[in-house]
């Protein structure tokens, strides 16, 4: 009597494909490593598709071009740099340390998100601003960083300038040291951190009354 044939074995799952959850978040996800590797030039919905091996229809119901999937990116990058921003604040207890610390959480998120980043910041999302989600979570990120400011001001802490004026020659301040520690272009022998810790210390000193005792 033959033996009974062998069951056949489940079919092996490739590195790096979709298999279950949200498809959205698999998209931007895949996305991220697709910009980290090659570059926001070199992201395609073709190329995304492939990466998580499901259809270019199937994507097509999250995203119906590299624009609005950028634009997702982006989004997730502004909300991510608020969630940083306000854990800083709240849990340095509103002290102009805790406003410092905010800085450096800023730097630090440029630096773990490089491609989110580049996509916030590189230009691409120039063109999609028209996307809600993206413009909501932009201005989230940036009232994370004025609402402080107008708190500080209140409390006779900080030079009483005009607040969004503020906000924004500290958001450039910070954002310029971003970039260029993201862009490599300080040299592979700087000290992120102290370089980081340095800059917030100038900011806050340029933020504070001459007479504060």
């Amino acid at each position: 009597m033959s033996a009974a044939p062998a069951a056949p074995r489940p079919a092996r799952k490739r590195p790096g494909r979709y298999h279950h959850g949200s498809l959205r978040e698999a998209l931007i996800q895949a996305a991220v490593r697709v910009i980290e590797r090659d570059g926001i030039d070199a992201l395609t919905l073709r190329s995304v598709s492939s990466m998580l091996g499901v259809s270019q229809t199937a994507m097509y119901r999250h995203f119906a071009d590299k624009d609005s999937l950028l634009a997702a990116v982006g989004a997730e990058g502004f909300r991510t740099l608020r969630a940083a921003l306000v854990e800083a604040w709240e849990g340095g207890g509103r002290t102009l340390e805790a406003f410092a610390a905010m800085g450096r959480a800023y730097v630090t998120f440029g630096l773990r998100h490089p491609a989110h980043y580049r996509v916030m910041f590189g230009g691409a999302l120039g063109r999609v601003f028209k996307s809600e989600e993206l413009r909501t979570q932009g201005d989230a990120a940036f009232l994370a960083l004025l609402d402080p400011l107008v708190d500080l001001q209140r409390r006779g802490l900080i030079r009483r300038d005009e607040p969004m004026t503020q906000a924004a020659w500290v958001w450039a301040a910070v954002h310029g040291i971003t970039m260029l520690l993201t862009a490599g272009n300080l040299g592979p022998g700087v000290d992120t951190d102290a370089l980081s810790a340095y800059v917030q210390e100038r900011i806050v000193d340029s933020l504070t009354p001459v007479n504060r005792a």
